[in-house]
Formats: C-alpha cells, sequence, structure tokens
C-alpha cells in the first residue's frame, strides 16, 4: 500500500538548496533514485532516526553516573558468571566439533 502524500515547501540556505540540488539530480539521472522527493524523503527519515539514536544514547549514557544501577547490574552480572561461562564453554566445544 502506497504511502498517503501530501505537497509542501521548505526553505533552506540557498549554497545548501544549490548543492541539494545538484547531488539530486544527479542521483535521479543515474537512476539511483525514482524522484527528488524520495530522496528529501529518505534523508529525512535517515535524520530522524539518527536524532532517535541520539537520545537513546544520552539516555544510557546517564546509567554509567548511575551508582544505583551500576551496583544492580554488577550483582546481576555476578548472578549470571556460571551460566555465562557454561555457555562460552559448550559454544567453544560447538565450534572444536564442527573444525
Amino acid at each position: 500500500m502506497a504511502a498517503e502524500m501530501r505537497r509542501t515547501t521548505r526553505t533552506h540556505p540557498t549554497k545548501l538548496l544549490r548543492a541539494m540540488d545538484r547531488a539530486m539530480d544527479r542521483v535521479v539521472q543515474e537512476g539511483k533514485a525514482e524522484s527528488r522527493g524520495e530522496l528529501v524523503a529518505v534523508a529525512s527519515r535517515r535524520g530522524l532516526a539518527s536524532r532517535e539514536r541520539a537520545a537513546i544514547d544520552a539516555a544510557f549514557a546517564g546509567m554509567a553516573d548511575d551508582h544505583a544501577y551500576r551496583a544492580e547490574a554488577l550483582a546481576i552480572e555476578a548472578e549470571f558468571e556460571c551460566a555465562d561461562a557454561e555457555a562460552l564453554r559448550l559454544a567453544e566445544d560447538e565450534v572444536r566439533r564442527a573444525d
């Protein structure tokens, strides 16, 4: 099912717009994209995804300074130490058998 489309107008700095026009025209002429609109949509999606990843990374970065979180993570790690070692041993045995 095709996405709903809506025509819009955006304002960009002149120098950026010229560079975008040249790049988009070249990509479309080379057949790497169907239209300039497709390229703008792809770039917009990538930009939004990048911002979302940065926000998630920033949220996780706060964990580094959260002493309660770090203590809990270390306790969980200690609880799983034997199971982790056993899983590693089994995986290494499987690799040896495959060779």
